[in-house]
C-alpha cells in the first residue's frame, strides 16, 4: 500500500502532461489487445503457408486446397476463394489475389499508425514536463540558503514526466515492433503461396473441373 501512495505522490509531482501520458500508455495497451485479438483470428499462420507449400511440391493439389478450405485467416481464405471462382482464368486469378492480400494487409496494418506516432510522441511530452518544472523550480531561485536544495528537489521532480515519457515509447515501440513482424511474415507467406498457385494454376484447374464433375455425379445419382 506504502508503494503505491508513494507512486501516486510522484504521478502527481509530474504535472499535468503525467495525465496525458498516462492515456497514452492505456491507448497502447488498448490497441496491443485489439490488435491480438485481430490477429488470432485473421492470421492463418507459419504453419498453414508451410503445409500448403509442402503438398503443392508434394503435387497434392487437392489435398492443399482442402487445408485451405478447412484453415481460418485472411490467406486461406483468399486461397480458397481464388481457386474456386478464377482458377481456369490467370489473369483473373493473379488479380483477384493481389487485390485481395492488399485489402487483408490493410486491415492487419490499421492502427499501427498510432503506435508509430506515440513512439515519437512521448518522449517529447516527457521532456516538455521536465522543461516545465525546471522553469517553476528556477523561478523561486534566490540567493537565500536553502533554495539549491528546494531547486535541486524540484529538477529531481520534473525528471519524472521524462522517465514517465521514456517508458510509454518504449512500450510503444515493442508493441509495434512485434506486429510489424507479424505482418512482414504475413507478406512472405502470402508470396510463397501465390507463386505456387500461379506456377501449379492448370493443376489446381483441374481439381476444380474433377469437384464439378463429382456434383454433377452425385446430383445424378439422387435424381
Amino acid at each position: 500500500m506504502e508503494y503505491i501512495l508513494s507512486a501516486i505522490t510522484m504521478f502527481q509531482k509530474g504535472g499535468v502532461v503525467m495525465y496525458i501520458l498516462l492515456l497514452c500508455s492505456i491507448f497502447v495497451i488498448a490497441i496491443g489487445i485489439e490488435r491480438g485479438l485481430f490477429f488470432y483470428h485473421a492470421d492463418s499462420g507459419r504453419a498453414f503457408a508451410r503445409l500448403f507449400a509442402m503438398r503443392v511440391y508434394n503435387k497434392e493439389f487437392q489435398v492443399a486446397r482442402d487445408l485451405a478450405g478447412s484453415t481460418k485467416g485472411a490467406l486461406a481464405d483468399i486461397i480458397t476463394d481464388g481457386l474456386n471462382r478464377y482458377s481456369t482464368n490467370s489473369e483473373k486469378l493473379n488479380s483477384y489475389l493481389e487485390v485481395h492480400s492488399g485489402i487483408a494487409l490493410a486491415g492487419l496494418r490499421k492502427r499501427l499508425y498510432y503506435l508509430s506516432v506515440i513512439v515519437t510522441m512521448a518522449p517529447l511530452l516527457g521532456l516538455l514536463g521536465t522543461i516545465s518544472g525546471m522553469i517553476s523550480s528556477f523561478s523561486v531561485f534566490n540567493l537565500e540558503s536553502g533554495q539549491a536544495t528546494a531547486i535541486t528537489g524540484g529538477v529531481g521532480e520534473a525528471l519524472i514526466a521524462t522517465a514517465m515519457g521514456l517508458c510509454v515509447a518504449i512500450i510503444a515501440l515493442i508493441v509495434h515492433s512485434y506486429y510489424t513482424q507479424r505482418i512482414d511474415a504475413v507478406v512472405t507467406d502470402m508470396e510463397q503461396c501465390f507463386s505456387l498457385i500461379e506456377d501449379n494454376r492448370a493443376a489446381f484447374a483441374e481439381t476444380s473441373m474433377n469437384d464439378i464433375q463429382t456434383v454433377s455425379q452425385k446430383a445424378g445419382a439422387a435424381a
